[in-house]
């Protein structure tokens, strides 16, 4: 495994076995969970994905799997394993009443006889600007929430820089839903460049979700459509981040589905002749392109030794 592949996808892919089309119950997707945890390709694995509404629930089913002396009793083998579960939250009602909740479950969750874990991230769909700003004031510091706003078909011109730049300045990201079970869920290349270019322009770090269950663009035929690849989205966000590419040549990556053309090795990763160096890719992985939700971690590790990659 080349160097540039170990800081791409290190802590890359957040959990969301919950969702469609994997949509697995509570019990399944925690052990899947714990079972990720637990192996070889762990330092890919992110956050646990999971709306507020059930979040009684996945305390329920979790908190014998997480880390802690009373939660760990019966499974003795998770025991060696003391990072608490990190959680990302979807606010799924009224962002007050979520709010409390994700505190009440922080603070139980804080102490190993429940089991160790801490919400630290919010997803929150934002239905226009001036939500953000009223929701910014109610959000704690120490949860960093990301927005994702109306899909591209609901904004004036498909134009996101409205929400991104209400974004600008605070401890906040964007997040951008890349498919989804039918054709018109996937945005389209020159969108999401548009999207990535905004991001980069008002220094907003960015999430994606959703149809990234690949490396590269390609034909599904399972949803009639063309899929996003992880590879053209975090190769395009990091070179646009960079500032070696223009909006269209962003675009032309992005349709890109020759998996040939992405080159990783110890010193550089990138496309055809557009590189980063790893320096510069685990800079833009820390500050900028920071994850994406997947319902399966084991189809892109899969897919990756399928390349040689790992």
């Amino acid at each position: 495994m080349t160097q540039s592949i170990r800081t791409l996808m290190t802590d890359l892919i957040d959990y969301a076995g919950l969702f469609p089309p994997a949509k697995l119950t509570m019990p399944a997707a925690v052990e899947e969970y714990a079972r990720h945890r637990r192996g070889e390709h762990e330092w890919m694995l992110g956050r646990f994905i999971c709306p507020v509404s059930r979040l009684e629930e996945f305390a329920a089913h979790a908190a014998p799997l997480m880390p802690g002396t009373f939660a760990t009793s019966g499974y003795r083998e998770h025991a060696d394993i003391q990072e608490p579960w990190a959680v990302s939250a979807i606010i799924d009602g009224p962002l007050d009443e979520d709010l409390d909740r994700v505190y009440h479950f922080n603070r139980r969750h804080s102490k190993e006889d429940h089991g160790l874990a801490r919400i630290d991230v919010l997803e929150i769909k934002a239905p226009d600007p001036s939500f953000i700003d009223e929701a910014l004031d109610l959000i704690p510091e120490d949860v960093f929430p990301f927005f994702e706003f109306p899909p591209p078909d609901k904004l004036p011109g498909a134009d996101c820089r409205g929400f991104v730049a209400a974004l600008a300045g605070n401890s906040s990201g964007a997040k951008i839903r890349m498919g989804g079970l039918t054709p018109d869920a996937f945005p389209t290349c020159e969108f999401v460049a548009r999207f990535l270019k905004a991001c980069v322009d008002a220094d907003v770090p960015f999430k994606a979700t959703a149809g990234l269950h690949h490396p590269v663009r390609h034909f599904s035929h399972a949803v009639k459509s063309e899929m996003h690849g992880f590879f053209n989205l975090f190769i395009t966000a990091g070179l646009l981040e960079a500032g070696k590419l223009d909006e269209h040549q962003a675009i032309e990556i992005l349709r890109e589905q020759e998996a040939g053309h992405f080159l990783f090795n110890d010193d550089t990763a990138g496309w055809k002749d557009f590189r980063l160096t790893v320096a510069q890719l685990a800079k833009v992985r820390e500050g900028f392109a920071l994850s994406y939700g997947s319902c399966s971690f084991d189809e892109p590790i899969e897919d990756l030794k399928g390349m040689g990659l790992l």
